[in-house]
């Protein structure tokens, strides 16, 4: 006799089923229901764990990649970001379509998306546009793309989405931004230095020319974060127009690629390896490239990779991070940019200074977090390695500060080096 009738016999029908369901394991009794969020023509199941974000309620919310997160709306124009983040995860930010003809009008299919297929890219990134839905998506990824594929799958579109005044499909039109006199030189032969010395200040994302031109009289020299699969915060304002106009305020810019991570480093997502160490530095000088043209930074302009710290001490890690950066060098070289490195003074700068028989950045920024602005005086650099006008040095980390009215989170740089 099955123990189920037996047991019914014995006990009662109700008595069985209460302990049935009692030895049934929770997640086989209810698996939740994934959250569903509607955003324009889009049906988003938000996967366990993510944050969800309303820009257009949040204009001042940075869009960090190092969280998984989905992003609705057009970000502000000065989101409030960290100093500097390193590494990325799984987000999606959905941003309206810029114009409101950009809504096709042809039948809408729900599953359009469900086969859509990324394929990995040496910037860990991902957009596209879905013309029905009125939107562009903007996606970014660890190790690999097969997680944020599989969300993207699960979106639907829906066959129509309230209508919008036009405001909502464009960015808010800036206030007019100062003009101030200084213009650079343009054009060969003009005599612009190919470095700069002065203080130079660092933020995770490209600050709003507003800003830009609010800070102009306390500093002359900017960092961009330019592209990288390790770039931690989305760049809104970063665009060939926004590098043009910097320029004219006067700035002079630090073009900064955050690629891969040594092998030996706490970014656990982002490393290469030992064996791969050379292609990947090529294929790195390949994509800063390809970006900074994008931006309209020309050739004989420096690119510096951001290597982060790492144990120094393991011989494996600290000779593949040799191999990767003379391959980065060399692949610059050949492009005709600029090679530049930015590392801790402990790992990357020592270790590139002491090196042979590689090909060394023309140019390095170093982290020494010690207040002391002078680029030179650092016991563990000698006078030789570098001399002037090919070193910056970032000597207080992330702190905020207050400029023309508008307050922004950096670090701070002592410049006596190459820049755009």
């Amino acid at each position: 006799m099955p123990h189920a009738a037996l047991l019914a016999g014995l006990l009662g029908t109700g008595m069985v089923a209460t302990l049935l369901a009692e030895a049934t394991p929770a997640a086989a009794r209810s698996t939740p229901a994934p959250r569903i969020v509607e955003y324009r023509g889009l049906r988003i199941p938000v996967p366990a764990g993510w944050e969800v974000h309303r820009l257009d309620r949040d204009p001042d919310r940075c869009v960090r990649l190092d969280r998984n997160a989905l992003y609705l709306g057009t970000p502000g124009e000065q989101p409030d970001c960290p100093a500097r983040l390193v590494g990325r995860t799984e987000t999606l930010h959905i941003e309206p379509r810029s114009e409101p003809s950009a809504r096709r009008r042809a039948a809408v299919r729900a599953d359009r998306l469900a086969r859509h297929t990324l394929r990995p890219a040496a910037g860990n990134d991902v957009r596209f546009a879905v013309p029905e839905a009125g939107v562009t998506v903007n996606g970014s990824y660890g190790d690999s793309p097969e997680a944020l594929q599989n969300v993207i799958r699960s979106i639907r579109l829906t066959g129509s989405w309230p209508a919008e005044p036009p405001a909502a499909f464009r960015r808010a039109v800036p206030q007019p931004v100062p003009d101030l006199a200084w213009r650079p030189p343009s054009g060969a032969g003009t005599g612009e230095k190919r470095w700069a010395r002065g203080r130079g200040f660092d933020t995770c994302a490209a600050p709003s020319l507003r800003a830009m031109a609010a800070w102009r009289r306390a500093y002359g020299i900017a960092n961009i974060y330019i592209g990288g699969a390790a770039r931690g915060c989305a760049q809104p304002n970063l665009t060939r127009s926004w590098v043009r106009q910097t320029r004219r305020m006067g700035y002079r810019l630090i073009p900064t690629y955050v690629g891969l991570q040594a092998p030996c480093t706490k970014f656990k997502r982002h490393r290469f390896t030992a064996r791969n160490a050379a292609a990947k530095g090529a294929e790195a000088a390949r994509d800063a490239v390809h970006r900074a043209r994008l931006l309209g930074i020309p050739r004989r302009k420096p690119i510096y990779f951001d290597m982060e710290a790492y144990n120094s001490r393991d011989a494996s890690c600290r000779n593949a991070v040799l191999r990767f950066v003379d391959s980065w060098t060399r692949g610059l070289r050949a492009r005709r940019y600029v090679p530049g490195v930015y590392s801790s003074v402990g790992s990357g700068i020592v270790d590139l200074g002491r090196a042979r028989g590689i090909a060394k950045p023309r140019a390095i920024w170093y982290a020494r977090w010690d207040g002391d602005d002078s680029v030179y005086a650092d016991p563990a650099l000698p006078p030789e390695w570098w001399p002037p006008h090919r070193r910056i040095k970032q000597y207080r980390g992330p702190h905020r500060e207050r400029h023309g009215g508008v307050t922004i989170n950096i670090d701070s740089n002592s410049v006596d080096g190459r820049v755009y």
